[in-house]
């Protein structure tokens, strides 16, 4: 008789480790340049109730199998998982035992409430701080970095243990991130299955489970609107959509006005062509949150298509644009199709709100009309501002006309001793065939 083992699910990660070894083996994927996809040596029963006992703290049992099944640490979400020796030199031991106070559904104001100490008491001494920041991380283990500010947190007792959470600084409104699977292997096998699927985990569980049709019925049952937008952000993953799913995002961008702009910027990460009536609607509407929408769009997913047609609408639709967001955003598009010119970004470059017109010099840096267009820089170093000038050097460099050269002249002095900008004044000279010491002279 033949017996056959049921696949266990610390079976299924050990085999999912060997295949998202296999599908990644240049380690692109966000962090496993790090680990390898390599795990430590296991950690023994003794070692782990040694820990344990020592810490006072009876860890989850997922994640107690994990170090004792696959591996005391390494291959993991960003850059991997921690040691426990590691997590426990990472974790404030006072905190360890400390009861947790945070939950998945916490308020702004809860937040607020629980880290005002940490954010607004400047005379607070530093045995204060510490205590209030273990109030805040108490009940928690530091099991591994995400990079810059951020780390993950495994809860160890309460409603919530067994649950991750991604922290960052304390800022207000802010709380911590409460991941979607209830448990550290759930959440582990995950990771695992979007790498093999070659889903986009940048943000790795930050964004809801399930594949399209899994989202699509979520967001159709949902009982509310926070549930409908997280099912669509959860689509972010996808790195491709299928054309059902782009089928369905069309319906809602025509149907949902509260979730139509993140369908529409979900059709085109996929398909700009698929969304090009959205985006003509959204850059001819008189609304100038669906104007920057649609660039926001067109900047992040547009490079790779035929923008021609947007294009003439974004420059017929110049004069409509009044702040610098709007205009750096503009810049953004029409640089990368080669549509900025000294000419067409002139109210800008001349314009009396300081910020738009840097803005506007900064989007004009690589134009190549600046030298027959002289009459416009002119106008804008006409005034005299020091700001001006700094930025049209930095960005620009010196533009060779003679036109030009009383405005350089005048900022000589400030700039003669600045090698860096020394070289662009020196440059222009020799462009003009003129001395070097041509800025010296009376």
């Amino acid at each position: 008789m033949l017996f056959w083992k049921k696949e266990t699910q610390l079976d299924r990660i050990k085999n999912k480790l060997e295949k998202a070894m296999r599908k990644d083996t240049t380690f692109l994927v966000f962090g496993a340049s790090s680990h390898k996809y390599r795990v430590d040596e296991k950690l023994t029963a003794k070692e782990l109730a040694d820990w344990q006992a020592k810490n006072q703290v009876t860890l989850p049992e997922p994640y107690t199998q994990f170090l004792t099944k696959v591996g005391n640490g390494g291959a993991g979400p960003y850059y991997g998982i921690y040691s426990i020796e590691k997590a426990t030199s990472y974790t404030d031991r006072n905190a360890l035992t400390t009861k947790c106070v945070l939950h998945p559904r916490m308020t702004k104001e809860e937040w607020n409430h629980l880290t005002e100490p940490l954010i607004n008491d400047e005379d607070i001494s530093d045995l204060e701080y510490d205590a209030a920041r273990d109030r805040v991380m108490g009940g928690m283990l530091c099991i591994g970095t995400q990079g810059c500010e951020y780390d993950m947190y495994l809860v160890l007792e309460g409603q919530h243990s067994g649950k991750i959470v991604y922290t960052s600084d304390f800022y207000p409104d802010h709380p911590f991130f409460f991941i979607y699977e209830d448990n550290f292997l759930d959440w582990y096998e995950r990771w695992l299955d979007e790498i093999i699927l070659d889903y986009d985990i940048a943000w790795f569980g930050s964004r809801m489970p399930g594949d399209e049709n899994v989202l699509i019925q979520v967001y159709q049952n949902a009982p509310n609107e926070e549930i409908k937008l997280k099912a669509l952000n959860g689509m972010f993953k996808f790195k491709k959509i299928l054309q059902p799913t782009i089928d369905f995002l069309k319906s809602v961008a025509e149907q949902r006005q509260n979730d139509r702009t993140t369908a529409i910027q979900l059709i085109c990460k996929t398909s700009v062509d698929a969304g090009r009536d959205f985006l003509l609607e959204l850059l001819h509407s008189e609304r100038n949150e669906d104007f920057l929408q649609a660039l926001n769009i067109l900047n992040w997913y547009g490079k790779s298509f035929d923008l021609a047609e947007f294009i003439k609408v974004i420059l017929q639709s110049l004069d409509r644009v009044q702040d610098p967001e709007t205009l750096r955003h503009v810049g953004y598009v029409l640089e990368s199709s080669g549509a900025i010119t000294l000419q067409n970004f002139a109210p800008f470059l001349c314009h009396t709100d300081s910020n738009i017109q840097t803005t506007a010099i900064y989007a004009t840096r690589n134009c190549n009309d600046k030298s027959e267009s002289w009459e416009t820089i002119e106008q804008m170093l006409m005034g005299g501002d020091k700001e001006v000038v700094k930025n049209t050097i930095l960005f620009w460099g010196i533009i060779p006309h003679k036109k030009l050269l009383p405005y350089y002249k005048a900022a000589w002095p400030e700039y003669k001793s600045k090698n860096n900008f020394r070289g662009k004044f020196i440059g222009c000279l020799k462009e003009l065939n003129l001395p070097d010491d041509y800025f010296d002279k009376e």
